[in-house]
């Protein structure tokens, strides 16, 4: 008789069975088993399409001495994706979930093997499967035997599968979830059972509940010393371990409270080995790194300290290996550490002390757009609300240079955004005729003219009030440009506009009333009839914006 006729047989047998005995159905499993274990063609069908699956499941839910095998035959069978679905039809999964509690190993193993096959590809079986408790057992038999290598890699698996639901993060929230995974991350065989882990840890991540319990936890210290020991090798599934596990820390420092406790005030584990990696030749790490400061630097307080313990010299040592033929995210996530870090004033003072503007200068020549906008930006946090910085970066006719260029950036209207915030940030803050006059010789005056008309608010604001100190302390240098530009019909439609921002036009009378001082633009606001518009301003619903125009009215009406 050839195989074939076996398995056929076999399944005739059960099928016209009228009652479980089991002695006659062990030999047919073994049968039905050994055709499955010799990948004989088409098997699993011929199985699932006999009519069995019933009778497999009442043996189950009997829990016979039988029931170990028939779940091995299960699982088997479900590796073949067509007999999934007349498995689930059949309750095997629901017949299978109680023998998760045995105390047999062995059962254990095919009871999870079979689920998990069953279930992979299902999203309604996964969350049959949370809603029926299986999270808490899976994790209570990797707490019971740790060292049952095909056991415990059949529940990470079943995690790994069930842990981007939101029930099944809130039914681990109990578990102590993290103890078991650091634990067998430190003791994971190779490569795959470490991508496991950190699948099940990255996806749990994404929870704030559990961000802080993994950083109450010790996962972050075991994912760094994890990381320390692959460190120096070329093996690229350690180098992806190293990646996977290095963005996963940055993830986890997205939280407020888990970023604190990793932080410990600049002496944990965690921010040492953070500060080790920006010194790494692992571009990986060194991106991550930079990420991890960005994330610490969210507070003035621990910006404070890092500045302390002497981070900064670091970012820039990094960001100048990358100046020629770098890594771009690298760069780009330097610079977004070295912008938080300047957000506390004290900060900024020491920062420009230390030389750190002349140094990202070097960064000017970069032809990459997303580090030319985080320059600019950074740029802009150094010089806010010091006058000096302001003072020398407005003098400085190579930047001023390479900032006009961005500001007509064609494809990249963030880099054009920022350029023209910088310029008005050099105004603002350094309030000097020598740099209105700079900016002025740099054509500069009509970028800012534009910024002015922006869809943003904050950035009107900022054009205008810088337009504003400008003309009130060099009026010579910017009126030309102001002509060219047709500024004063601009600010009369901005006055006119019915749903413009009360703000804006706060700063647009700001502008006026700069521009009325000077007898010559005076001469020209009355040409534009601005008095018109601002006849309309005094019976604003707002008080200050009527007020203004009320007195900026009086002295364009004031012929002495």
């Amino acid at each position: 008789m050839t195989d074939a006729d076996c398995l056929s047989g076999a399944l005739q047998a059960i099928s016209v069975s009228t009652e479980l005995i089991e002695e006659e159905l062990k030999p047919h499993l073994d049968t039905m088993l050994a055709a499955l274990l010799e990948k004989k063609k088409d098997a699993a069908i011929e199985i699932a399409g006999s009519g069995i699956l019933p009778t497999l499941a009442e043996a189950l839910r009997s829990k016979s001495c039988l029931s170990c095998q028939v779940a091995l035959v299960v699982a088997e069978m479900a590796r073949e994706a067509a007999v999934r679905e007349p498995c689930i039809e059949a309750g095997l999964v629901k017949v299978l979930v109680p023998h998760l509690s045995s105390n047999n190993q062995e059962m254990l193993l095919n009871t999870g093997r079979a689920i998990g096959r069953i279930c992979f590809d299902s999203s309604h079986q996964q969350d049959q499967l949370v809603q029926s408790g299986v999270i808490p057992r899976l994790v209570s038999i990797i707490r019971e035997y740790p060292e049952n290598e095909p056991l415990v890699n059949v529940c990470l698996l079943a995690l790994c599968n069930l842990a981007d639901m939101d029930s099944a993060r809130d039914a681990l929230t109990d578990l102590d979830v993290a103890g078991i995974l650091t634990v067998q991350l430190k003791r994971a065989p190779d490569a795959e059972r470490r991508h496991i882990i950190l699948e099940i840890l990255g996806s749990l991540g994404e929870s704030d509940t559990l961000k802080l319990q993994f950083a109450e936890s010790g996962v972050p210290e075991a994912l760094s010393e994890m990381i320390q020991g692959l460190q120096g090798g070329s093996d690229p599934h350690d180098l992806c371990s190293i990646k996977i596990a290095s963005n996963l820390i940055v993830s986890l420092l997205l939280g407020d409270e888990s970023m604190q406790k990793c932080f410990g005030e600049g002496s944990s584990l965690v921010y040492q080995d953070v500060l080790s990696w920006l010194q790494s030749h692992n571009s990986q790490l060194q991106l991550s790194g930079a990420l991890a400061i960005a994330n610490f630097a969210r507070n003035d307080s621990n910006c404070v300290k890092m500045l302390d313990l002497g981070v900064v010299p670091h970012i820039l040592t990094l960001l100048e290996q990358h100046v020629d033929e770098g890594d771009v995210s690298v760069q780009h996530a330097g610079l977004s550490a070295l912008r938080n870090l300047a957000i506390p004033a004290a900060n900024k003072v020491r920062m420009l002390e230390d030389g750190v503007t002349e140094r990202i200068k070097t960064l000017l020549r970069s032809d990459m757009p997303p580090v030319q906008f985080k320059l600019l930006g950074t740029l802009r946090m150094m010089v806010d609300g010091q006058e000096e910085a302001a003072l020398a970066l407005g003098r400085d006719a190579v930047l001023l240079a390479r900032v006009m260029e961005w500001c007509e950036a064609k494809d990249h209207a963030g880099v054009r955004g920022e350029a023209s915030r910088l310029l008005a940030a050099l105004i603002r803050h350094s309030r000097s005729p020598e740099v209105v006059h700079a900016v002025a010789k740099a054509d500069g005056v009509r970028h800012l003219i534009s910024m002015a008309t922006s869809e943003h608010v904050i950035m009107q604001n900022e054009a205008l009030v810088a337009l504003a100190i400008a003309s009130a302390i060099d009026i010579e240098s910017v009126k030309d440009p102001f002509r060219q530009a047709e500024l004063l019909p601009m600010l009369k439609k901005m006055l006119e506009d019915p749903v413009g921002a009360v703000e804006v036009k706060f700063s647009a009378l700001g502008l006026i009333c700069s521009l009325a001082d000077s007898n010559v633009m005076k001469m020209e606001l009355n040409s534009e009839n601005m008095k018109e518009s601002l006849s309309a301003l005094t019976e604003h619903s707002s008080s200050k914006l009527a007020s203004q125009a009320t007195s900026i009215l009086a002295t364009l009406n004031d012929t002495s």
